[in-house]
């Protein structure tokens, strides 16, 4: 049955605890876990806990009871069908039964087979005698919760006890299985529920009413004896008339509805609801002023602009512009009317030494009848002439050179070497929004539920999914070379300068400066790169939208991060974080548990006021950096450029990620719990290289003759 309410957590529990035995390989892989507690599950995966970690974006099966307020994300997200062999007292509670079983949370009493809220989590209602078919383990009977962030399942059959968490920001869709008059057979009658994180989930609903002992007297009227089973299954939800439909799986879908896709129901983020406190404040990693100046600007050849601060020249880019010095204003509003959606080219990132720079923007409006801007050629010409080292400048069109073609007929196009004097324009053939959609949904089809061992590798390539990742890594390649090697500036657009602009310079960023290799340079990067300079979250992961089947959806921040990851892979003493940082980002990019991702622009958060009404994740993984730091790292690579190997047989795919949710693929031992290891280890070796070096300096200074004064 389907019991409702509002009931808000007014209290908090401390404390981490872990969720499932292979979630605490999850717990930095990527299982996301529900609980809005403090923590964040590392790894990602999707329980759906409202933690204060990063409670990653998935859904999370696991064995284990749900982890107290106040858990971090990245810890409570066990993973999806992970089985928990945890604790000898989750056992243990599991035999007391699940009816007599309470838990005080804040000023209510829980149920065992109920979620610890997290801060601005309510209850939505509860559905009993629920069956969710795993892919993995089989059918489990239990109950089923839905809050207004997340659906939670337990199930009491095995020991210890089966949960399932998932965030509803990570929903793409939910369909109804079977009728009430035309199912036939077990579990032919419930919903099935798609996620954006590369799986699916089915929980199958008792067809017929259950029927309650009450005498039935002839005279009875019958709207009252309809209104007595509606209490009896649904415990305070309506009082409308019985139809064939279960009620159970009718409200359940319908709460689902309701909060997966607050947007289509003019119903704030959860985001907003979220309040949990950290020790970091992550909406002040990113500061644009200080990050320029971190450069070296503003100097002779580059001046910082607050020309659009209000957003009227380009309302998909940032208040705060770096232009080179000899552009006026009135130059940058001439250049912006010939740039698709005004986004002018603007700088990146700068060379230390040789001034050479990475700037971005988007397709001139060239059109069928070639138009040209002599502001804009001129623009292009002053980006050039501010590095000293180079007589010639790169312009690198991430398209393949026929779509950028039929790209004029659109009124748009690309840059001539005629117009364009000591330009030299490269496509780098890497395809469309489109494209890359279909490539994820051929890859899920891979990945999950089941993998075929025996064509793996011909399944995968079937995909192109690695195809793109490695046109993508080489394109960024090609940049970081042409400006560290070569010394020469270099233009990056696409067509709108939002999806692919953004992998690539971001991409070559990280190559090029060891900063952004660090937890708090990555937050900048990110913060920079992708939210400040306008792609467009909320359309590319759809949050909160119903529309599914949207053209504009795409994992172009998916393949970003598989990419960093690729890099990762080749150079793992470069990075300060680990692929468990990669994974929360991802899980929380589709949770909709902080305001980080949240809207397609800067100019849409400052509206929304995200950095005063909700968290940023930045605030979680910094107020818990430890969980995510790399025991290989050595800070000496700061100062190092990394070139990565990108043909097709130095790339692999990022199992870790795309099949986590499959048991056979996990790894048998927690490797967080390995890393904290070596972290402690390699804290002692530290401190104790600096008590010798102490002493060794204290022994030369006492053995040092003395040197005897003259006498005068």
């Amino acid at each position: 049955m389907f019991s409702g309410g509002v009931i808000e957590k007014k209290g908090k529990i401390k404390g981490i605890k872990q969720v499932g035995s292979i979630s605490s390989n999850s717990s930095t892989s990527g299982t996301s876990s529900s609980s809005c507690s403090s923590h964040s599950n590392k790894s990602g995966s999707s329980s759906s806990s409202c933690s204060n970690n990063s409670s990653g974006g998935g859904g999370s099966s696991s064995s284990s009871g749900s982890s107290p307020p106040g858990t971090p994300p990245h810890v409570q997200m066990a993973s999806h069908e992970s089985l928990n062999s945890e604790s000898k007292s989750s056992s243990l509670n599991s035999k007391l039964g699940h009816e007599l079983m309470t838990v005080r949370d804040g000023s209510r009493t829980l149920r065992p087979d109920e979620p610890s809220l997290v801060p601005g989590e309510h209850m939505e209602g509860t559905a009993r005698e629920v069956t969710y078919l795993c892919p993995y383990t089989g059918p489990k009977k239990g109950t089923l919760s839905v809050t207004n962030y997340r659906l939670y399942f337990r199930s009491p059959e095995t020991d210890p006890p089966f949960e399932l968490e998932v965030p509803l920001g990570v929903v793409s869709r939910i369909e109804k299985v079977g009728g009430a008059n035309t199912s036939r057979g077990e579990n032919s009658y419930g919903i099935e529920i798609f996620c954006k994180d590369i799986r699916n989930l089915r929980f199958a609903h008792k067809q017929t009413d259950v029927q309650y002992p009450l005498p039935i007297d002839r005279e009875m009227n019958i709207t009252v004896f309809r209104r007595f089973r509606i209490l009896q299954n649904f415990g305070g939800y309506g009082t409308g008339q019985i139809n064939e439909e279960n009620h159970s799986r009718r409200m359940v879908t319908e709460k689902l509805l309701q909060y997966a896709f607050p947007a289509s129901h003019k119903l704030p983020f959860f985001a907003f609801e979220y309040c949990e406190q950290y020790p970091e404040n992550g909406w002040s990693v990113y500061e644009p002023i200080a990050e320029l100046k971190r450069q070296g600007l503003p100097n002779e050849s580059w001046r910082i602009t607050r020309i659009n601060e209000l957003y009227e020249l380009c309302e998909t880019y940032p208040a705060v512009w770096a232009v080179p010095a000899a552009a006026c204003d009135n130059d940058l509003r001439n250049v912006a009317a010939f740039r698709s959606r005004g986004r002018i080219p603007v700088l990146s990132w700068i060379h230390p030494e040789s001034q050479a720079t990475i700037t971005r923007c988007a397709q001139p409006l060239v059109g069928v009848s070639g138009k040209r801007s002599r502001d804009d050629e001129a623009y292009i010409q002053h980006i050039m002439d501010a590095n000293a080292q180079s007589h010639k400048i790169f312009i690198m069109d991430a398209r393949p050179s026929v779509n950028a073609v039929a790209n004029k007929a659109k009124g748009g196009g690309y840059e001539s070497e005629d117009a364009y004097q000591n330009a030299e324009v490269q496509f780098l053939d890497i395809h469309n929004i489109h494209v890359m959609r279909e490539s994820l949904r051929k890859l899920q089809e891979v990945c999950y539920p089941h993998i075929d061992n025996a064509h793996w590798l011909s399944n995968l390539e079937a995909t192109h999914w690695l195809d793109h990742i490695r046109c993508v890594l080489s394109g960024a390649l090609r940049i970081a070379d042409k400006v560290e090697s070569h010394k020469t500036s270099v233009v990056v657009h696409c067509s709108d300068g939002w999806d692919r602009t953004a992998q690539l310079t971001a991409l070559a960023m990280l190559m090029l400066d060891g900063y952004y290799r660090t937890i708090t340079g990555v937050a900048v990067l990110i913060e920079k790169e992708w939210l400040s300079y306008g792609h467009k979250f909320a359309q590319r992961i759809g949050h909160g939208d119903d529309r599914h089947q949207d053209a504009d959806r795409s994992p172009v921040f998916l393949q970003f991060v598989d990419c960093v990851w690729q890099i990762m892979r080749q150079f793992p003493h470069a990075f300060q974080f680990t692929e468990d940082l990669l994974i929360t980002l991802l899980n929380h990019l589709y949770s909709c548990l902080f305001g980080t991702f949240l809207y397609n622009s800067e100019r849409e958060r400052m509206e929304k006021e995200v950095k005063t009404k909700t968290v940023s994740l930045w605030s979680l993984i910094l107020s818990n950096q430890s969980d995510f730091e790399n025991p290989l790292y050595n800070p000496a690579t700061r100062h190092h450029v990394l070139f990565p190997l990108t043909s097709m047989r130095h790339l692999c795919l990022w199992d870790k990620y795309y099949c986590r949710w499959n048991p056979s693929m996990r790894q048998q031992e927690p490797v967080h719990i390995r890393f904290k290891e070596l972290l402690h280890v390699k804290g002692q070796l530290e401190k104790r290289v600096d008590e010798l070096r102490k002493e060794l300096a204290a022994r030369q200074t006492h053995d040092s003759p003395r040197v005897a004064s003259a006498i005068v």
